[in-house]
């Protein structure tokens, strides 16, 4: 009963605050009356049910207010919005509470408070009369309304305090067009999530199990082919024996005219065989594609249920604010994955955050240049191309890409003379950056730079993109590419080293095929020019460590492929289509293996494996840039390796990243780098290592986590390791060394020889 109560508050408390907030539009209506009067007393009697006391009082307190206001008695008006909000409040956090059963002990001093509030809404004026509805009649209650509130307030006077679950109001409410905004024609049965996703994998396994007929189809086709072979040459025989002038054989011809009428009768047996069974794996497919689509659909949820809190969000930050904004939502019946909408609600309230904070300016800035005094924040969602878009739009000022260059510069990430090259969408990247923030001062909603590296965090953790746009002085939009689903993805299958590989679709760029003379070599490295960009050209089974003699054909086909920036084209042997596969993880004791995400079985059974892009391009960038040697070249050098003690240097900053190599190597020391967490722990598990030096704040794997990694591997955990960080702070320090560091430092050590010692202390010199 605990469990339906909280279902039934969710959902009740979502139609109270959207009611709130559109009377505080000045959105009244009837309707809008009549759908909170009914949410507060279903919501009483399902509290009464469960013996929440305090929820029941404050859920009566605001039935009565809005019964008063269906009366006529009482015009609920902005002004009472923030008190009829607590309220509302204060029931959602009865609903979430992990016992609610197990009262909070300041619940009823809460709801005490919270009714005396919403008592005095009510207070008579100088008469002893409730005051008047100023309201003009086209906003009155229906006359049939006001007869099923009088019926319900007789019901209720005549129970006693303890009286058992309330009845429904007597009788319909007419006329039929009130409406019921949380009940719906179709029946709700409600499934668990661990039957729902095992039902998923099922229906997607049937898929590829029925996508195996094909094979057979295919040979039958052949089988066919060659018996009409057959038959041709039998008549061809006899025809030969008819017209040659040497007497032949009675029975020879006999036998001819048998093994033809045999072959004929085979062939049409075979003809109907063929066509039957060719039906019958159409019609299977077609049942398998819609039964995996149906699966796929009851999976969805619609997007409204994950942004019902940011009508409220938007309007308690632009209240704190001072300023003026109007929330929009297009698409809100948009079907999302269930995993992804669970997912969804942080990134998107970062963006709403920074939109109210950085983008929408207020009243005063927005008169004098020529704007509405209130702002527009409009979400947007949609399904294209088989992927979820949704688009976060605010009409303020935009993005100044000249302060963003110049505070990529101040922070030490980028060389003036390379900033200056910067295209705006290189720089808009910085944005992305952990720690990266435009704002100098550090404020309750913004300043530390955490919010949009959450939001590329969670979108390439479900295998999707981020990319903004701004127009400065008009708008800032970003848009979300993420997948439908999590279990079937569409993917772009290459050969590479006579394997197959898959490349899913959502994170190519482009494919091309590329001729020789089109590559250019700059220093060793292979470059091709396209659309004025010059794109890196790696060969795959390289970057994948597979084994490769044969030259690349002329043209060659290139995946084209990007991540924060960095585009990089890979040659594969061949492209082999598009399929859509069933995504299976990887087995747990595997770890993380380099450049591989998870694996699928193609129709004829045989494993593919899926390739982690994000993964693919750091590696592609460490060969290219030298900093990663082959299996070969690293036993070469292994002996000279052992003649200087070897350091990994871990940070997502190449400014510092390159500092910290710079003065290891001058002290003697042999020095490997690694752009972020996840790349440094593929480097350590492919080398040796004598002391590690690691950044907190990075993408994909923080310091932390390496940290921690590192100290929980029988094998490595006696390898020591050192934080490098801006944070200064106790809690920051003591975080790391509790994960297993042996030191931690901050940034300002490189300025004296504290870094250097330190070093030296825990190794010794190189």
């Amino acid at each position: 009963m605990l469990e339906l109560f909280k279902l039934e508050a969710e959902g009740q408390t979502a139609v109270l605050a959207a009611g709130i907030l559109a009377v505080e539009k000045l959105e009244r209506s009837p309707e809008t009356i009549e759908a909170m009067m009914r949410a507060a007393h279903s919501l009483k009697g399902a509290a009464r049910i469960v013996g929440l006391e305090p929820a029941v009082r404050v859920a009566h307190a605001l039935e009565d207010c809005f019964v008063a206001a269906g009366r006529g008695q009482f015009d609920v008006g902005p002004e009472h919005a923030d008190t009829l909000l607590a309220a509302i409040d204060f029931l959602a956090t009865i609903a979430s509470a992990d016992d609610a059963l197990s009262a909070d002990a300041s619940w009823p001093l809460r709801a005490d408070e919270i009714v005396g509030r919403l008592a005095r809404l009510l207070a008579p004026v100088g008469d002893g009369s409730l005051p008047a509805a100023p309201s003009p009649a086209p906003e009155n209650i229906p006359a049939a309304a006001v007869r099923a509130v009088d019926a319900r307030l007789a019901t209720e006077s005549s129970a006693t305090p303890a009286a058992a679950p309330e009845a429904d109001p007597p009788g319909p409410v007419e006329p039929a067009t009130v409406p019921r905004p949380i009940e719906q024609a179709d029946r709700v049965v409600r499934v668990s999530a661990e039957s729902l996703t095992r039902l998923v994998g099922l229906a997607g396994e049937s898929l590829v199990e029925t996508r195996q007929l094909r094979p057979f189809v295919d040979a039958l086709i052949l089988l066919r082919a060659s018996q009409i072979e057959l038959c041709d040459t039998i008549s061809a025989v006899e025809e030969r024996f008819k017209t040659d002038e040497v007497a032949t054989s009675a029975q020879l011809l006999g036998l001819l005219a048998q093994a033809r009428e045999r072959a004929d009768a085979c062939l049409a047996s075979l003809m109907r065989q063929v066509e039957d069974f060719e039906s019958f794996a159409r019609r299977n497919e077609d049942l398998s594609g819609r039964l995996h689509h149906e699966v796929i659909v009851s999976r969805m949820r619609p997007l409204a249920d994950g942004i019902r809190g940011f009508p409220r969000l938007v309007r308690d930050v632009a209240r704190s604010l001072g300023k003026q904004v109007h929330w929009e939502v297009l698409g809100e019946e948009t079907g999302v994955d269930r995993d992804i909408l669970d997912k969804l609600e942080a990134p998107l309230s970062h963006l709403i955050r920074n939109a109210l904070d950085h983008g929408i300016e207020s009243a005063t800035e927005r008169e004098a240049a020529g704007k509405a005094a209130v702002g527009t924040i409009r979400l947007e969602a949609r399904h294209r191309a088989g992927m979820l878009h949704i688009t976060i739009t605010d009409d303020g000022r935009g993005i100044d890409v000249a302060r963003l260059r110049a505070r990529a510069v101040s922070r030490g990430l980028v060389a003036r003379q390379v900033a200056d090259q910067l295209s705006e969408l290189e720089l808009l990247e910085f944005l992305f950056l952990p720690g990266f923030s435009t704002k100098d001062e550090v404020s309750e909603l913004s300043g530390r730079g955490v919010g949009l590296d959450v939001v590329q965090t969670m979108v390439k953790a479900v295998g999707g993109t981020v990319r903004v746009s701004t127009q400065p002085g008009r708008q800032t939009a970003f848009t979300l590419q993420l997948p439908i689903t999590m279990s079937v993805i569409r993917a772009l299958l290459v050969d590479v080293g006579g394997e197959p590989y898959a490349f899913p679709l959502t994170r190519i760029d482009q494919i091309l095929f590329c001729r020789h003379d089109d590559v250019r070599t700059v220093e060793g490295r292979q470059y091709f020019e396209r659309d004025g960009i010059s794109i890196g050209l790696v060969i795959a089974a390289q970057i994948l460590e597979m084994p490769t003699t044969q030259t690349p054909p002329d043209p060659m086909p290139v995946v084209v492929i990007s991540d924060r920036g960095q585009q990089f084209g890979m040659i594969v042997d061949a492209f082999l289509g598009e399929r859509d596969l069933e995504v299976r993880p990887l087995d747990r004791r595997l770890g993380k293996v380099p450049n591989i995400n998870s694996a699928s079985l193609l129709e004829n059974g045989n494993p593919v494996l899926i390739v982690d892009v994000e993964d693919l391009v750091r590696s592609i960038d460490n060969v290219l840039m030298g900093r990663r040697l082959s299996r070969v070249e690293f036993e070469r050098m292994a002996e000279q390796a052992r003649q200087r003690k070897r350091i990994l240097v871990v940070d997502d900053s190449i400014t510092v990243r390159e500092l910290e190599r710079q003065l290891l190597q001058a002290r003697g020391f042999a020095v490997d780098v690694a752009v972020d967490g996840m790349d440094g722990w593929n480097a350590i598990r492919g080398g040796q290592y004598d002391l590690i030096v690691t950044d907190v704040d990075m993408p994909r794997m923080d310091g932390i986590g390496l940290v921690t990694l590192v100290k929980n591997d029988p094998a490595r955990r006696d390898i020591p390791v050192v934080i490098v960080s801006y944070k200064d702070r106790e809690e920051d320090r003591l975080r790391g060394l509790d994960a297993g560091a042996n030191r931690y430092l901050t940034k300002s050590s490189f300025h004296d020889e504290t870094f250097l010692h330190t070093i030296v202390d825990l190794i010794g010199e190189a």
